[in-house]
């Protein structure tokens, strides 16, 4: 009868204890508010959930520290908060950000590379939105172990960062960020394009070259495979491919206007002197121009000169092509002049 007794009390007393442990769980894992504004909290790698919990509590999105940190003691996350910024508000309960923090649900930021952009640039952006320090961006265009890691067989990885919008979180690591680039690239030149360049005699290296060159040389979506056109005419008949954005990208500053001393600059990129394509790509080209590498119009167009207007006129003879450089050039550096 005793036992029966004491077994009772201690059921009891079990029972009194979960309700006060449900009582203080609902009491303070309560939202501190409703209607209040969204913040960007920065939880920094290596931060320790003592400190996070504080910065919580400090931001008002969180009442005690100690429910928070007991709180994830028992669930054994205290060591599993990953870093980054967090959209957090006070209408969330301790629970809720505290799942949050353990997903790793970050912000995210949109960057766009625009088709056409080289790495240096790219890697402007990434630094300017505070996503990457550009010197790091810069250092894995050239660490070979990274780039074969990638299954890229080059020196570089110019070319290879595929336009296209994406999302990061600030703490993203450059591997990381660089790493989806690529990824999109392999994901955008399908086995089948790769196969059109093995049909056409050309590495993937050469066609991403050439792609490069079509992407700076015009913007027009009509024009990308006729100007592929003129370029695989010339590099049949062994005529330099003498594409003035080649030029720009061997040199080291470049104010907005070629001279015709930059066409005699020595350097692999300088298409003026060297015969054939350079020796990598000049910018990252869209898919557009790729596929235009690929499937150029057949013509017998070698030349091609700006309109001034975004277009260009193509010629087959360099008779015809002085004629338009007369017409569309000329005239138009003697109104200037005037």
């Amino acid at each position: 009868m005793k036992l029966f007794r004491k077994l009772v009390l201690v059921g009891l007393l079990a029972g009194i204890v979960s309700l006060l442990g449900i009582l203080v769980f609902l009491e303070f894992n309560r939202p501190l508010g409703e209607s209040h504004p969204v913040q960007i909290v920065d939880i920094s790698p290596g931060t320790a959930f003592t400190h996070v919990s504080r910065l919580l509590h400090q931001k008002e999105l969180l009442g005690p520290e100690w429910f928070f940190q007991a709180l994830a003691r028992v669930q054994r996350v205290d060591r599993k908060i990953i870093p980054g910024e967090y959209e957090l508000h006070a209408g969330m309960r301790p629970t809720d950000l505290l799942d949050k923090l353990v997903k790793g649900e970050v912000h995210q930021y949109s960057v766009t590379i625009p088709e056409g952009y080289n790495v240096v640039q790219i890697a402007d952006i990434l630094d300017q939105k505070g996503l990457a320090d550009k010197r790091d961006i810069l250092r894995l265009n050239r660490a070979q172990a990274f780039i074969t890691s990638l299954n890229i067989k080059a020196l570089s990885l110019e070319g290879y960062l595929f336009p296209d919008t994406y999302r990061f979180a600030r703490h993203n690591p450059p591997e990381f960020i660089v790493r989806t680039f690529v990824d999109r690239f392999h994901e955008m030149v399908t086995p089948k394009l790769q196969a059109q360049a093995k049909e056409m005699g050309m590495t993937l290296q050469e066609v991403l070259t050439l792609a490069s060159v079509i992407e700076k040389e015009t913007g027009l979506a009509q024009e990308r495979s006729l100007v592929s056109g003129v370029f695989h005419n010339r590099l049949r008949r062994n005529i330099p491919l003498q594409s003035d954005p080649t030029v720009i990208y061997a040199l080291e500053y470049f104010d907005g206007n070629i001279r015709k001393a930059d066409l005699s600059v020595n350097s692999p990129y300088n298409t003026y002197k060297v015969r054939g394509l350079p020796p990598g790509p000049i910018a990252n080209p869209g898919l557009a121009s790729i596929k235009a590498a690929l499937y150029p119009t057949p013509s017998n167009f070698v030349y091609f000169v700006s309109r001034n207007d975004g277009s260009h006129k193509f010629s087959a003879t360099l008779a015809e092509h002085n004629k338009a450089v007369d017409k569309y050039q000329r005239r138009l550096r003697s109104k200037r002049s005037s």
